[in-house]
């Protein structure tokens, strides 16, 4: 039977019906609720999912969600400024008690990361490391086919990895020599914005004065792949990963960031990891719904929750 994957985002919560074969046979959308309350975006996901089963027979419910998750009993923890009012939210409680369903929730990255691993750019790989570049840096690890959390829920944690100088925008804990800092997309704009004297740069314009002949764009992209191959290299060494996945809107850049980052991760890793491979994601946008859907692949229980520790 199908499995629904939901990825509860700061703009939108997307959904979509998977199929044991990692396919999406219908998406859904709705509008992310800005009232700055938890309780009104579940709401919005309860309801959402009755839309979809009325039309769809569902076998068990996997959400991604923003934040560091109690995946146990599906509780928000912590989140930043990305969504007001989430920390703390019941995240699992509500669907469950609606659907009656086995339920699953997981932070969004890490489901992404696993979508990656079992369907995506990783399938192959016994020990993945995957890092989404975008509005800000995430990351996951897959063993075995399973998210590692850790002791404390952070495994795969990459925005707070050290780099060796300050990037032009604060990483969301507020340090400045933080990856987040100087690889994430908005930080790259900034950058770009200090270098040239341009004002409100944003990283598509970036982009598209790269593939202009803007010398400057082209180096502050570069610049920033080699931060991020570097920072990856050494988390990589220490893990010991047999590849690593780059996804997230800044790495559709193409090879003038991907291709810089190859370079330098090749540099800084330790010489028995020179052949790990560090790979494009494959799913886009799919990877959090068809990861959220893989968290409750052929699991049941009486309860209907269901336990992701670490």
């Amino acid at each position: 039977m199908n499995r629904l994957g939901v990825d509860i985002g700061g703009t939108k919560i997307a959904a979509g019906v998977v199929d044991d074969a990692g396919r999406i046979l219908a998406r859904f959308r709705r509008e992310t609720p800005r009232t700055g309350r938890g309780s009104d975006v579940m709401a919005e996901v309860v309801d959402l999912i009755g839309e979809v089963s009325t039309r769809y027979a569902l076998a068990a419910i996997g959400l991604g969600a923003k934040g560091v998750i109690d995946t146990v009993n599906g509780i928000v923890l912590q989140d930043g400024d990305t969504l007001p009012g989430w920390g703390g939210t019941d995240v699992a409680g509500p669907v469950r008690a609606a659907h009656g369903l086995p339920v699953a929730v997981d932070n969004d990255v890490r489901v992404t990361a696993l979508g990656e691993a079992r369907h995506g750019a990783g399938v192959g790989f016994d020990r993945l490391l995957v890092a989404s570049i975008g509005t800000g840096v995430g990351g996951g690890l897959v063993f075995d086919g399973e998210i590692a959390h850790g002791a404390h829920g952070t495994a795969g944690e990459i925005a707070h990895l050290l780099v060796p100088g300050p990037g032009a925008l604060p990483c969301g804990c507020g340090r400045w020599d933080h990856l987040e800092a100087v690889a994430a997309g908005p930080a790259i704009a900034a950058e770009y914005s200090r270098r040239s004297g341009r004002r409100d740069v944003r990283l598509t314009e970036v982009a598209d004065l790269m593939h202009g002949g803007d010398e400057l764009a082209r180096e502050t992209i570069a610049d920033a792949g080699r931060v991020l191959g570097a920072a990856l290299a050494g988390l990589a060494t220490a893990i010991d990963v047999d590849a690593v996945v780059v996804g997230g809107g800044v790495a559709q850049i193409g090879d003038a960031f991907l291709g810089p980052t190859r370079s330098a991760f090749l540099d800084a890793v330790l010489e028995p990891l020179e052949r790990v491979p560090v790979v494009v994601a494959a799913l886009g946008n799919d990877a959090p719904i068809v990861g959220a859907a893989e968290l409750v692949a052929g699991i049941r229980d009486e309860t209907g929750v269901i336990g992701q520790g670490a």
